[in-house]
């Protein structure tokens, strides 16, 4: 009989276990407690969206919208397509695809939902979750990645730039990463009134120099010349070095909103280095971008977050004219760097009490129940042994869970109507009343 083939992961995605889940959760918490101090609220939208959402928002001439989105269609459709030849026949509704990014399928969902009503206060929302690119697979590039991310919709004040870079900023200390081995990297896009002139100095740039260029940089010169600031073949990053820099032509209004938000970032004390090359990948970014670099220890990842203010988008997908800034930190790049960095994300939860059975008579069972029950009603975490163990091997598994208490219970304690608490890093033991366990633990806990 052959043998069943063993069931794995797809490539290019990974299990979150063990201390990977315990990191993916210190981010998450430290977001929530820090986001929540600059008036952030949490949000959540669907991990698919319908195909136009990210084909207008993030651009058709975009990598990610011509190489790397996941499409999803249901096997009805599927069949019907093949069939026909071609997915014309398929609404919108129908055209569907894993969600590259967070900040369209959240502009989509403020229009939907009129999060920002015409003269409203901006809305500040942040979000945590999976993304879906089919990239080639490398260290700290996965086709499943993990972003937490920040947006505000709702005005193109520039103190709201700096106040989101500095919030930024301070995640990454919040996380343990060194100031000093962050390189924060900032730029302006411009705006729809100073864009289209630069855009075409870089294309007849870029014609000019079309023999130094890989080809698909030549071809981005009828499509999105921009783009070719972001290819990363190291003879066209040479050529574009040369290029015309975008801040030797702001209008009035764009070089003024960065110079503002340039100062206020010196006044917070957030260091950052001007970086005329800087495009981010995105079509819908205008006026500030920024990246965060760490150095050393990265290799070619060394971009762990990053954003920009993106003031035509929720316009171009259909909602009044609405500005609006963001940024995402990559998971899976922020843990390499950590580690490289000697910073170690941990999620500290609530204290584990272990509860042990001196003993296996149903009394004593019944008992461990009871008072894992009550513990946890209590609003504490307890955990208990399931497979009939030593007293010693479950202070062994008590220790490996990292409990810090230990409540015992046998026939004798039982007897007297007690257990015995033992505090696990010290070994010491006191008698305790079983009635009143749930208020002797929480004492004891508010005492380590």
């Amino acid at each position: 009989m052959a043998q069943r083939a063993q069931a794995r992961k797809p490539e290019g995605t990974e299990d979150l276990l063990g201390a990977r889940e315990a990191a993916w959760l210190a981010m998450r918490s430290a977001a929530g407690e820090l986001f929540g101090r600059w008036g952030f609220s949490p949000v959540e939208t669907p991990m698919m969206e319908q195909l136009d959402v990210f084909s207008r928002g993030l651009g058709q001439t975009t990598d990610v919208v011509r190489k790397e989105m996941f499409r999803a269609i249901t096997q009805t459709n599927l069949t019907r397509a093949l069939e026909e030849g071609s997915e014309a026949g398929l609404k919108a509704r129908q055209r569907l695809a894993l969600r590259p990014e967070g900040t369209a399928g959240f502009v989509r969902a403020a229009i939907e939902h009129d999060l920002v009503p015409q003269g409203g206060a901006p809305v500040k929302a942040w979000y945590a979750g999976s993304m879906f690119r089919g990239e080639r697979v490398q260290r700290g590039r996965l086709r499943e990645f993990h972003q937490i991310g920040a947006e505000v919709l709702g005005s193109d004040d520039p103190v709201l730039d700096a106040e989101l870079i500095i919030m930024l900023m301070d995640f990454y200390a919040a996380l343990g990463l060194p100031a000093e081995a962050l390189r924060l990297r900032l730029n302006s896009m411009g705006c729809a009134e100073c864009r289209p002139a630069y855009r075409e100095l870089v294309r007849g740039y870029l014609l000019d120099h079309a023999g130094e260029l890989c080809d698909e940089c030549v071809a981005r010169a009828d499509t999105n010349p921009l783009r070719a600031f972001d290819c990363k073949n190291p003879g066209c990053a040479r050529v574009m070095e040369d290029a015309p820099k975008i801040t030797d032509h702001l209008c009035e209004d764009c070089a003024e909103a960065y110079a503002e938000v340039k100062r206020l970032l010196d006044v917070a004390g957030v260091p950052f280095e001007e970086a005329p090359t800087l495009v981010r990948g995105l079509d819908y970014y205008t006026r500030t971008v920024f990246e965060v670099e760490a150095r050393g220890g990265v290799g070619s990842q060394s971009a762990i977050g990053g954003g920009g203010r993106y003031d035509g988008l929720v316009e171009l997908m259909g909602g009044r004219p609405t500005p609006g800034i963001g940024f995402a930190v990559g998971f899976e790049r922020t843990l390499l760097a950590a580690e490289a960095l000697g910073a170690k994300l941990t999620f500290e939860g609530e204290p584990l009490v272990y509860v042990a059975a001196a003993g296996k008579d149903g009394a004593v069972r019944k008992a461990v129940f009871d008072l894992c029950l009550a513990l946890r009603r209590a609003g504490m975490r307890a955990e208990a042994d399931y497979q009939g163990r030593s007293l010693k091997s479950q202070f062994k598994q008590a220790d490996k869970l990292g409990a810090v208490l230990c409540v015992v219970v046998g026939p004798e304690e039982l007897e007297r109507g007690e257990a015995t608490l033992r505090n696990m890093a010290s070994h010491e033991q006191t008698a305790a009343t079983l009635g009143a366990i749930p208020e002797t633990v929480r004492t004891a806990l508010a005492e380590l």
